[in-house]
């Protein structure tokens, strides 16, 4: 603690529970009181420069169009707090949808309650926020494609490629506002040397987003991401991985009942049979909970300001841009997402690129049992039909006999 307070001189605060459904109690605790008691802190450093705060851009996703400036929040965060210190977990979660309102999660509302508080306990400290909207996977460093977790849209791209997932609903022609995390770390870098050197005013916020700048579409992304895997494979995928988008409602019911339901339910039967513990249908249960907590942010887009990010990436020297280089719009998306994928290959599931003969005749094989299914199920269908009909014959010359 001694040497905290008297060695520090800027502190770049990224601790959160970034989960969307964490219990509001939990998400408050560590959100919103974590960084109350790292402000107080804080203010007993003797040689703190910047404190930079990093949210997210969601943070005020309730709104169409976010600008760089403070929100108001419908409640006083020491308010909630103290009322969380008191109550019984059981009643919070209760209430936890009135106290929400308008924002999808408690993640994104904790978080914007976090800004709120940073505003009013800043008191005399230097203090910056940036606002990243989905960290990816890294677009140059330390090298193209590094990805080291299974977060937000990580694990549904694993889920993807192994041929698990195959229907989303998801808006195509909206926004995927992806940003490399390589991009937002040098962004967040830069926010504290220009907030202790230059030390604004009042304290700044930095929308650290794509859309706007170089949008990419989630429809763009489903093509290039399935093109990607196509040429390299993961290793011993559960299906051929055939992704689809839709904004609509009945047909993602029905795809997912078609793709996912029947499959799972029929794969824990034969487990059942062979005398084996059932582990599909918990497993889909799982998967489909995921998707819901995503599918906010797949059917929206948003407006981001990106003034104060702007006038940063021109405060910079030749020299400077070139070591912490944050400008979205150099970022080509086919060639990130390529990367992307074989990223997720490499170092998410660590597989050997060596294998990927091996995996694409494994997917070949897969398409010859589908197809030899398709034309099982196509031949039975036929003999039903001819059955049927033989049969529908055979009754109308039955009665016609009946009748003379």
């Amino acid at each position: 603690m001694e040497e905290l307070l008297s060695e520090v001189n800027v502190i770049f605060h990224c601790a959160a529970t970034v989960r969307f459904d964490e219990p509001l109690k939990d998400a408050l605790l560590l959100n919103v009181m974590g960084t109350q008691q790292l402000l107080r802190l804080a203010h007993q450093m003797k040689n703190l420069e910047a404190l930079i705060h990093v949210s997210t851009a969601y943070s005020n996703c309730n709104r169409r169009h976010i600008e760089e400036v403070f929100y108001p929040v419908p409640v006083e965060p020491k308010k909630l707090l103290d009322l969380v210190g008191w109550m019984d977990g059981s009643l919070i979660e209760a209430i936890t949808p009135n106290l929400i309102g308008d924002w999808p999660n408690t993640y994104t509302f904790s978080k914007a309650l976090t800004e709120y508080l940073i505003q009013q306990e800043k008191g005399d400290l230097n203090v910056a926020i940036v606002r990243p909207s989905i960290v990816g996977a890294s677009w140059q460093e330390p090298f193209p494609g590094w990805i080291d977790n299974f977060n937000n849209i990580n694990g549904f791209l694993v889920a993807a490629a192994k041929g698990v997932v195959r229907t989303v609903k998801c808006n195509p022609t909206d926004v995927a506002d992806f940003i490399p995390v390589d991009l937002a770390v040098n962004l967040t870098i830069t926010i504290g040397w220009y907030t202790a050197v230059h030390r604004p005013k009042s304290p700044m916020i930095y929308n650290c987003t794509s859309g706007g700048l170089n949008s990419l579409y989630w429809g763009d992304l489903e093509i290039n991401v399935r093109s990607s895997f196509n040429k390299n494979p993961l290793e011993k995928p559960f299906r051929i991985p055939e992704v689809t988008l839709t904004s609509s409602h009945l047909v993602h019911q029905y795809r997912m009942f078609v793709y996912h339901t029947s499959p799972a339910f029929l794969y824990d039967l034969r487990l059942r049979l062979i005398g084996k513990k059932p582990q599909a249908m918990k497993l889909l249960t799982r998967l489909e909970k995921a998707m819901g907590l995503l599918e906010y942010f797949t059917s929206h887009s948003w407006e981001w300001s990106s003034g104060h990010t702007n006038m940063l990436m021109k405060e910079l020297n030749p020299k400077d841009k070139n070591l912490f280089p944050f400008d979205v719009r150099q970022v080509t998306w086919s060639e990130y997402l390529n990367n992307y994928c074989l990223g997720i290959k490499k170092y998410l599931l660590n597989e050997d690129m060596a294998g990927i003969p091996a995996a694409q005749q494994y997917i070949r094989k897969l398409k010859i049992i589908q197809c030899a299914l398709k034309a099982t199920l196509l031949v039975i269908i036929w003999l039903v039909f001819i059955a049927r009909s033989q049969m529908a014959r055979n009754v109308w010359y039955f009665v016609l006999s009946l009748c003379y």
